[in-house]
C-alpha cells in the first residue's frame, strides 16, 4: 500500500484521478477487513482453544475428541510482501 501511495504522491495527475484514488481507498478497506476477519479468527480460536483445558468444557472437549486449532499466523516471508500494482497505461 505505500508504494502505492508513494507513487500517487509522486504524479499528482494521477492521484487527482478518480479511479485510482476509488482504487485506493478499496484497497485500503479490504486490507483492513483481511486485518480484522485474522484477528477475529485468531480471537475465536484461541477461546476454543482455552475452553478445552477450562472444566467443565475439557470433560465435553475430551468426549468429543476435540483437538485445537491452529491460530492464522505467516510463517513465510514471502507471503508478507506487499502485492505490486502497475499503473502505467498500455496502448490496446
Amino acid at each position: 500500500m505505500s508504494r502505492l501511495f508513494a507513487l500517487a504522491e509522486n504524479y499528482p495527475n494521477l492521484k487527482a484521478n478518480e479511479s485510482v484514488r476509488a482504487l485506493m481507498e478499496e484497497l485500503t478497506s479490504t486490507e483492513n477487513k483481511i486485518g480484522f476477519a485474522r484477528q477475529y479468527y485468531n480471537d475465536v480460536a484461541t477461546r476454543f482453544n482455552t475452553a478445552q483445558n477450562v472444566f467443565p468444557d475439557n470433560l465435553i472437549a475430551q468426549a468429543f475428541k476435540f483437538q485445537p486449532v491452529e491460530l492464522y499466523e505467516i510463517t513465510e516471508p514471502a507471503e508478507r510482501e506487499v502485492p505490486k500494482v502497475d499503473l502505467n497505461v498500455r496502448p490496446q
